[in-house]
């Protein structure tokens, strides 16, 4: 039910955006994120945007580098990738997961009631 898209290969200090599509049902009232899994690595948490689309929360290793937005009416949530790095290299994946309240807190994020299939982000040296 979700679906990203637009990952590639990209020369380290270069750009990427990824596209994640809902289908099957409307996800205008849940927060959705963005995971990543690098080889061998658990899979880790990169940013979350509110079902508002006016909260956004990112790790510390793409903060000011990576940004999240969202359209609701076309059920899609955005990751733009700027001055990518060697080790953001991963597969990366769309999640969501309904909260009362819009938001999600780190306890959400072992809990996602929804993941797109990954889509893979190489970045080169």
């Amino acid at each position: 039910q979700l679906q990203a898209s637009g990952g590639g290969l990209v020369q380290a200090g270069g750009s990427l955006s990824l596209s994640c599509t809902a289908f099957g049902r409307t996800f205008s009232r849940y927060a959705m994120g963005w995971f990543r899994q690098a080889p061998g690595k658990e899979r880790e948490f990169v940013t979350w945007i509110s079902w508002s689309g006016e909260t956004t929360h990112f790790a510390e290793s793409v903060k000011g580098r990576f940004t999240i937005s969202r359209e609701r009416s076309k059920n899609q949530v955005f990751l733009q990738m700027n001055s990518l790095k060697p080790e953001d290299t991963a597969v990366y994946y769309c999640a969501a997961r309904f909260t009362a309240n819009g938001l999600w807190s780190e306890d959400d994020f072992g809990a996602m009631e929804y993941w797109g299939k990954g889509t893979q982000v190489t970045v080169s040296s």
